[in-house]
């Protein structure tokens, strides 16, 4: 395994186990490590940037999400989502149309006939709002 893509697969895959189990997505890495189950480093940089933010990235999915409360959300889709929303918002060796177009391509793959425009909007929806003001970071979620 050493595409970028077959890499994202991988984290995607981490992530989702750890979403729908609830445990913690670096022991759910370290799991796979232990079993032989690769995750190229590329997928591990996913799977650490994306647990590392996943506070901002909720915030930022929640609020360009429109009336789609990230808690009722698929998880496989909310999974693609949060990979997306760390490459375009933490990654600068990812363009924004590379990002957006594996993320609607992971969606049309693993989820439902409409998860790829869902995704598509939201993450750019997401991208349009941040080009806006360029240099400005999201806002740290808050820990109330």
């Amino acid at each position: 395994m050493s595409s970028r893509r077959e890499a994202r697969r991988a984290a995607i895959d981490v992530l989702y186990q750890s979403d729908v189990t609830g445990e913690d997505p670096i022991e759910v890495l370290d799991a796979w490590s232990a079993a032989d189950r690769e995750v190229p480093a590329f997928g591990r940089e996913l799977v650490e940037g994306t647990a590392d933010h996943l506070p901002d990235i909720d915030l930022l999915l929640e609020e360009h999400a429109e009336d789609w409360p990230v808690s009722r959300m698929a998880a496989v889709d909310r999974t693609i989502l949060r990979v997306g929303i760390e490459e375009l918002v933490f990654r600068d060796d990812v363009p924004d149309a590379v990002a957006i177009n594996e993320a609607v391509e992971a969606a049309n793959a693993l989820s439902t006939e409409d998860s790829g425009r869902f995704v598509n909007g939201i993450l750019g929806r997401i991208v349009r709002e941040l080009r806006a003001r360029p240099s400005e970071p999201p806002a740290p979620a808050s820990s109330d």
